[in-house]
């Protein structure tokens, strides 16, 4: 993966943490094309190679926004060809997002409308300031949400209120957000990375494959029914028995140390 790009920028924290932070303050970090291009070729990247890391903290530069949604002056007289040409970029950077093998952890520091509500709920979890406040306010420029937002949020919420959210285009705080289920936790601005590093440290910290194969039994059974769920959790819990983090799981507690896990 390339280090340096135009909307975002990359950094590692411990070697086994991406930090990715939208990169456009000026303009509330709205997302435009290049930033999904951007996005979407980090997210693509690590479906191939990971590069050591363990989970990835997706955040906004300044503490006014997140990102506040779509760049509107961007699109400001597309044709209708651009416009969904445009889209289908955006479809690509939100499942490149889902489908990360690793974790993906929110951070939301400030507004996250339309796009960026769509992208922090795109990831695992979301930590959110205080201050942080979430809207999909597409209907009231005559679409809808078409980056996961009517799916992801009615995951996270439910159907009855995501269908309120949506169809008004209400923004709702952070501490609304976390009742309902859709931010984990709400902690204090200053606290915000160093907060959603610990985490992510604990994360990096535990078996990778079991990491990642468990993020996967609980994404792919939550489609499924029960059955069929419980079905797809053995077969991801047997891909583990053979593995040296495995036995080397069982050896570190049995000779009271702390686990070295390579991934292997």
């Amino acid at each position: 993966m390339r280090s340096e790009f135009e909307t975002i920028v990359v950094s590692r924290y411990d070697d086994q943490i991406l930090l990715v932070t939208l990169n456009r303050p000026d303009v509330s970090n709205s997302l435009n094309t290049r930033m999904g291009l951007d996005l979407m070729e980090v997210f693509e990247a690590l479906s191939i190679d990971l590069e050591g890391l363990r989970a990835v903290i997706v955040t906004g530069s300044g503490e006014k926004a997140f990102c506040a949604g779509g760049d509107l002056k961007e699109r400001n007289g597309m044709t209708d060809q651009s416009w969904q040409a445009q889209h289908a970029i955006f479809e690509r950077m939100a499942r490149a997002i889902m489908g990360c093998p690793l974790p993906v952890l929110a951070a939301v520091n400030g507004a996250a409308y339309g796009g960026g509500c769509e992208i922090a709920a795109a990831c695992d979890f979301i930590y959110a300031v205080s201050h942080a406040r979430f809207a999909l306010t597409e209907v009231t420029l005559g679409i809808i949400p078409g980056t996961g937002g009517t799916q992801n949020l009615a995951r996270a919420v439910g159907e009855r209120r995501a269908k309120e959210l949506i169809l008004s285009g209400l923004p709702f705080t952070a501490l609304e957000a976390e009742a309902w289920g859709l931010v984990n936790r709400v902690v204090a601005p200053e606290d915000l990375l160093e907060t959603t590093l610990g985490i992510a440290r604990r994360i990096a910290a535990n078996g990778p494959i079991a990491v990642r194969q468990a993020k996967q039994a609980i994404h792919r059974g939550m489609q499924m029914s029960l059955w069929d769920g419980l079905a797809f959790e053995i077969e991801a819990y047997n891909r583990l028995v053979p593995t040296e983090d495995r036995r080397e799981g069982v050896r570190a507690f049995n000779e009271r140390r702390k686990p070295v896990f390579r991934g292997r």
